[in-house]
């Protein structure tokens, strides 16, 4: 059913709807509320913690201020108890100076923070006490949102969904039921929009994230045992080529590059079809890996694919190939295709690759267009795994005949975890970074550092250097509390001098858009990027020497490690800034990791032994390979779970004939698993 026929829906808010991804009141359904707000009853404000989320009941005392910096408008004023005082601050909403009266009793919900000796909210919500009476208890979704459309409609939307929408058939084998003692498919969707309370809650999310891994392993492992068996009909032999440059190069191969370029070159030698990846943190010398296996494609005579997940991240990649050319003498013929190569340049383009003319082409989702014929194809390349699906990897191999898969990684995923995720790929790790980097300073502060944060920015600008701030959300209303790139743009611009550019940057932007910030980025156009972590994959920006992180507490620390590996790329100290919002002891404590180690694979490592099923919800990890709901550090253990009883399924029913398996083929087999992709983004 289309979301149209839904009551209360017309054309404009089903445009609304069509932004977020959802077309079909099926699709409501799966669009699980990124938190719950919890109406704990109200607090004595001497009761409060700070660093936390709480609703105090408060009178307002003294003079309510409204002050004006460029665009912004910020409002002051106190509440009190009998216990104790409040100062509140909102941004842009200088009408609440007429609406409130001073000596009314009013609920005010939010985050409370302590600076110095004063206990602040910010934007906190405000109720009158008879209205948090009602919903004081409850547990309501919140969903992320777009402008135009409320929480409330949503909500409305979905409920109404559970009703028109048939209910979905039960695939899992009954004995698996009964073992883990999983409630009902359709039950637990509802419960996870709708939590009856939260022991309900962490039951239904765990039996829908059992059910994410459950299917994307049990795919991943017939892809792999198909891959097994395939020959290898692009056999090379070692040349002397990649021997040269090699040697040529400015600096030594680490023993780690030694010893994974020594496994690929291998595989294309082998037997069978190479299907591999490279795991390496950030800077460990992936990239020089792929050009030497692209050389060896070519000198062999086949041509190669170096796919990116970013326009500007294509074309850097092309540009540092045209330079070895040059430098080192080399023998290709490298050509570079995206989304916005012009029709002229594209029509000649796809003619030099189908006679065979370019050997090596560089691009983007564009290679993998029907229009592109390739004239031998042999190797493909992914750069950045989690940026690419399963079937995108495969729409790419399926332009040659069972071609060599090579896979590129700076995800720090813990082997334990990476041998399950990555059941269809053999394994490389590059654990060694290159001598000569300086070491990223680190520091994970409260919200009251901001200003001083804000000041070494200034100096590190003046030096001449650049900046970026990750925000975890695009625009404010999304979700509360957490900071956003276009709020949090239009307050720096206010706060720091005019002679700094300041941009924005985030994934609601056209491509085209994105890819001028990051090429200004690039060009030291901009002095200092807001962005969401679309900027975890971009350009490689030496000049780049901060990092500060908003919302700290709500990332994983290995995607903040990721994020962190923006910088440090150049030949300047570089610093990365984390702030978290939370004073809570045991999440200062995981924050602090990150100061005691650059190392992705130990961060990792220790993320995966701090992070529990309590924490419901995070940021989503979009360093991680993506799920709609299980995170594989938070869920490592449905993740093993999945994993063994898949095997043990297939070992005991391979094509899934069994009467008890009808239903799991039937749902394999049906559109909803079939084009819906775990690990894109």
């Amino acid at each position: 059913m289309d979301i149209i026929a839904l009551k209360g829906i017309g054309e404009k808010t089903a445009g609304l709807f069509s932004k977020l991804g959802i077309t079909k009141a099926q699709d409501l359904l799966h669009y699980y509320p990124r938190d719950y707000e919890q109406f704990a009853p109200y607090v004595r404000i001497n009761d409060a913690v700070a660093g936390e989320r709480c609703a105090v009941r408060g009178t307002i005392t003294g003079n309510m201020s409204v002050k004006h910096i460029r665009n912004l408008s910020i409002l002051n004023f106190t509440i009190q108890d009998a216990t104790g005082i409040i100062q509140m601050t909102y941004f842009n909403m200088p009408y609440l100076k007429n609406s409130l009266k001073k000596g009314t009793f009013y609920i005010f919900r939010g985050l409370l923070q302590q600076k110095g000796n004063r206990l602040i909210m910010e934007q906190a919500q405000i109720y009158k006490p008879e209205e948090y009476e009602k919903i004081a208890g409850s547990m309501l979704p919140k969903y992320m949102l777009t402008k135009g459309l409320s929480n409330n409609m949503i909500t409305k939307a979905v409920r109404q969904s559970f009703i028109v929408c048939p209910a979905k058939e039960e695939f899992l084998p009954e004995d698996l039921l009964k073992k883990y003692h999983f409630m009902a498919r359709e039950e637990a969707m509802y419960q996870m929009h709708f939590p009856s309370d939260r022991e309900t809650l962490v039951q239904a999310r765990r039996r829908l994230v059992f059910d994410e891994f459950f299917l994307f392993l049990l795919m991943l492992r017939k892809e792999k045992e198909a891959n097994n068996l395939l020959p290898n009909n692009y056999r090379m032999i070692e040349v002397a080529d990649t021997v040269r440059l090699i040697e040529a190069l400015p600096y030594r191969l680490t023993n780690a590059q030694q010893k994974v370029w020594s496994e690929i070159k291998s595989d294309l030698c082998g037997d069978t079809v190479m299907n591999r990846l490279v795991q390496g943190d950030v800077g460990s010398g992936k990239t020089i890996l792929a050009f030497l296996a692209l050389i060896m494609c070519t000198a062999n005579g086949y041509q190669g694919a170096l796919m990116a997940p970013t326009e500007v991240l294509a074309k850097q990649h092309f540009e540092t190939l045209i330079q070895f050319k040059k430098q080192y003498g080399l023998r290709i013929q490298p050509v570079l295709l995206t989304g916005s190569t012009s029709a002229r340049d594209r029509k000649e383009i796809y003619a030099q690759i189908a006679d065979g003319e370019a050997d090596i082409i560089i691009g983007t989702h564009a290679l993998i267009q029907e229009k592109v014929l390739y004239h031998n194809l042999a190797l493909v390349i992914t750069d950045e795994q989690h940026r690419f699906g399963v079937r995108q990897r495969e729409a790419l191999a399926g332009k040659g005949n069972s071609v060599h898969v090579l896979v590129m990684s700076a995800t720090p995923i813990p082997r334990t975890l990476a041998i399950i995720l990555y059941g269809d790929l053999h394994l490389s790790v590059l654990d060694e970074l290159p001598a000569n980097r300086l070491p990223i300073k680190n520091c994970v502060v409260n919200t009251s550092y901001r200003d001083t944060a804000y000041r070494f920015i200034i100096k590190e600008v003046e030096a001449g250097r650049q900046v970026y701030i990750i925000c975890p959300m695009v625009e404010a209303g999304e979700m509360e509390d957490l900071e956003d790139v276009i709020s949090y743009t239009a307050k720096l611009k206010a706060v720091l001098p005019s002679t700094i550019q300041i941009a924005a940057l985030h994934g609601k932007m056209k491509p085209a858009e994105k890819n001028r910030i990051m090429e200004e980025f690039g060009a030291h156009h901009i002095d200092v990027l807001v962005s969401t972590t679309v900027i975890e994959v971009g350009i490689n920006v030496p000049n780049a020497t901060v990092m500060m992180v908003e919302n700290a507490e709500r990332f994983g620390l290995a995607q903040l490690h990721q994020l962190r590996g923006r910088v440090g790329r150049g030949k300047h100290q570089s610093y990365c800034i984390f702030i978290s919002k939370s004073e809570n002891k045991t999440t200062m404590e995981r924050l602090k990791i990150l100061n005691e180690s650059n190392d992705g694979f130990y961060i990792s490592s220790q993320d995966l032994k701090l992070r529990g099923p309590g924490d419901l919800f995070g940021i989503r990890q979009s360093g991680d390979l993506k799920f709609e709901l299980g995170d594989i550090f938070q869920d490592a253990s449905i993740l093993q779970q999945a994993s063994e009883e898949a095997d043990k399924l297939l070992s005991n029913d391979p094509d899934l004939n069994s009467p008890e398996h009808t239903a799991l083929c039937r749902f394999l087999e049906s559109s909803d698993v079939n084009t819906v992709d775990f690990r894109t983004i």
